[in-house]
């Protein structure tokens, strides 16, 4: 083989083809749609209600704190603890379950708006009764409504 062949065919060897520049993020584009989708089907942000509820617009802030009692009021009368729907003598017999193991003292009460506030009154009859010493009233601030 000549010089001159020789020197083509190490050319045309060290060559390569020119590629696109897209070609080297798209499979970065890929891992990133499939992280998207499994983060967007296996994860929760929070707890969804047990039923839809509308919580009162207060003018009023308060203090946003974690609790491990959460009691939900629908807007049929329907109640919840801590996402599991109960009668009232269950909500009672189990809040004051809660209690005497040395479970928190303050209790939040998430009700809808359009809840009348005698039932509101009547469930915060029974959480005292069940020996709650603090209820805590959950509403929306003024202006997110």
């Amino acid at each position: 083989m000549s010089l001159a062949n020789q020197s083509l065919v190490q050319q045309s060897l060290g060559r390569r083809r020119p590629k696109n520049e897209d070609d080297r993020i798209l499979p970065l584009i890929n891992v990133v749609f499939l992280l998207l989708i499994f983060f967007m089907l296996a994860g929760r942000l929070a707890a969804s209600d047990p039923f839809r509820i509308d919580p009162p617009v207060s003018a009023s802030e308060g203090l946003v704190t974690v609790e491990d009692l959460l009691v939900q009021v629908g807007v049929d009368g329907r109640l919840a603890l801590n996402g599991e729907e109960m009668g009232e003598e269950a909500l009672g017999a189990a809040v004051a379950g809660r209690i005497s193991d040395g479970g928190p003292a303050p209790v939040r009460l998430k009700a809808d708006g359009t809840v009348p506030a005698t039932r509101v009154v009547a469930i915060m009859e029974v959480l005292r009764t069940a020996g709650v010493k603090s209820v805590q009233l959950l509403t929306l601030p003024a202006g997110d409504g």
